[in-house]
């Protein structure tokens, strides 16, 4: 079955730099558009970064020149670098194809002020 295991999160300071990852299974990601979400607490999910299958990256406007999106088909993984964060980047962190399967943990992300 769809499985993804998102790991990288923590506790920055404004400012910060955090490196997100995620590991697929129960499919190969070389024939999916990839994606990474995240839900802020009280706000619905939303999308924050995808990945073709030809690696070409679209950014929700908010992240744009802070967040760098990869894969790594040869891994069956997905990385998520985030630059520069704010504190309204505070959220769990999900990664999913384009179009959501089952959702995963997620990972936590909390940038102080």
């Amino acid at each position: 079955q769809v499985q993804f295991v998102e790991s990288g999160g923590g506790l920055v300071q404004l400012g910060g730099s955090l490196r997100l990852s995620c590991t697929a299974s129960g499919f190969t990601i070389i024939a999916h558009a990839m994606a990474w979400y995240r839900q802020a607490p009280g706000n619905e999910r939303e999308l924050v970064a995808t990945i073709t299958t030809g690696s070409t990256p679209y950014y929700k406007s908010a992240v744009k020149r802070r967040f760098i999106i990869s894969r790594d088909n040869a891994e069956n993984t997905m990385s998520l670098e985030m630059n520069d964060l704010k504190p309204e980047d505070t959220a769990v962190y999900y990664c999913n194809k384009v179009t959501p399967t089952s959702w995963g943990q997620g990972t936590q992300v909390t940038v102080s002020s």
